[in-house]
């Protein structure tokens, strides 16, 4: 069980706090409410865009990591369509340092000097490696793009087109920051060899005096129910065919969530698992197969990806999907099958609390979706789940209807 204590300043800005003694080291994890999701249409990539530029200075701070790297400590950052997660750890002695530096980011960046146009290149290369030059590089737009109608989730946090980034003003560039990275937009994390009373003293002190911001309430348009199996047909210079099929799920607190991440589990998680076994090893139609969720905090989508074997046709594939599915609909997964998923749940939760970083992580983000308390809870709701409402959910979530197909074809 993890002792969670929280306390929220004058400001908006949230804290979760675990004290954990087994280690000398002290874990700051800065979760913003801010992704790919909250962009406009036509100024997309922009969270991703800021996972780097808050790296390259802020107001009385010109070299983040110079000052992270003497005091001992290391750091990174990463991007979601839902949000933007930082996260720092430093020796116990040196803890007010890592709160001085996401205070004064949080605060404001160096807009006027070369950072935003360093950082534009960097990303515009990395869209570039990512989408452009990557073989099966653009499947994350195309099935986005063919799966989403009017939700923002129809393009990756990488952004939908080059031009976003490259043609961005630092006033639109600005204009993003201070209407999101904001106190009151933001859950500090912070777990390690520091006391709940000294978290409080530091945070106050270095985050207390930044002023909340107007952060407008999140009014994204629902996506419609889907009616109608949608597919496309692409060809590329590929080494192989590939198989894309996406259907519509839940989101994060969802009651179909659980069922729906262990489905996946069951169809591709190991060499013994069904599309596994049955499609790669027993029947080789394909050379590597998948089935993974987006995770995400709206309704996403449940993914299954398989790259063809020499001399399969795609009609061939999809029909022995499509047939591992319908097993999965009109009958009840073996008891061994489900026991060993929620082992695997159960095991993965008891190694990542070992890491003093990674509860950080973890608490930022369940505070962020509902209730920090849900890291004490989770592998319980996976514990509940029978195989009925397994067979239950894979009837609704793998309706024809509700499919999304890509035939991605290698040239020949």
């Amino acid at each position: 069980m993890i002792q969670i204590n929280k306390y929220t300043l004058s400001n908006g800005l949230r804290i979760v706090h675990h004290e954990d003694l087994s280690t000398q080291m002290v874990a700051i994890n800065i979760a913003y409410n801010v992704g790919a999701r909250d962009e406009d249409a036509s100024h997309t990539g922009f969270a991703h865009l800021f996972e780097h530029l808050m790296f390259c200075g802020s107001l009385h701070i010109p070299e983040y990591d110079v000052a992270i790297q003497e005091a001992g400590g290391e750091n990174n950052a990463w991007t979601s369509n839902d949000l933007t997660n930082y996260y720092l750890t430093l020796p116990y002695p040196n803890a007010e340092i890592g709160f001085w530096l996401e205070s004064d980011r949080m605060l404001g960046l160096d807009f006027e000097g070369r950072g935003l146009e360093v950082q534009r290149q960097v990303v515009m290369e990395e869209f570039r490696q990512r989408s452009l030059n990557q073989p099966y590089g653009d499947l994350n737009h195309l099935i986005r793009n063919l799966a989403y109608r009017v939700h923002p989730y129809k393009w990756p946090t990488i952004g939908l087109e080059l031009a976003h980034i490259e043609k961005a003003t630092k006033e639109e560039v600005k204009s993003f920051f201070y209407r999101f990275y904001a106190p009151n937009n933001a859950i500090l994390a912070v777990t390690g060899r520091i006391s709940f009373q000294e978290t409080i003293r530091l945070a106050e002190k270095w985050f207390g005096d930044i002023p909340a911001r107007e952060v407008k309430i999140r009014r994204l348009p629902i996506e419609p129910l889907q009616t109608e199996q949608r597919r496309k047909t692409v060809e590329r210079n590929v080494p192989a065919h590939m198989l894309y099929m996406a259907f519509k799920m839940g989101g994060r607190t969802d009651i179909d969530y659980y069922p729906s991440d262990m489905l996946s589990d069951l169809l591709s998680n190991g060499s013994s698992s069904r599309l596994i076994q049955r499609l790669v090893k027993e029947k080789k139609l394909f050379s590597s197969i998948d089935a993974h969720i987006d995770g995400s905090i709206d309704p996403g989508l449940f993914h299954i990806t398989g790259r063809l074997a020499e001399n399969i046709s795609f009609q061939e594939a999809e029909e022995a999907i499509w047939q591992e599915l319908k097993n999965l609909q009109e009958n009840l997964v073996e008891d061994f099958e489900l026991e060993k998923i929620k082992n695997k749940y159960e095991s993965q939760q008891i190694f990542n609390r070992m890491s003093y970083l990674n509860v950080a992580t973890d608490l930022a983000y369940y505070e962020l979706i509902g209730d920090a308390e849900l890291i004490n809870t989770e592998v319980e709701c996976y514990r509940s789940v029978s195989k009925e409402n397994i067979r239950a959910v894979a009837q609704k979530l793998f309706a024809p209807q509700n499919s999304n197909i890509i035939h991605y074809y290698a040239k020949q």
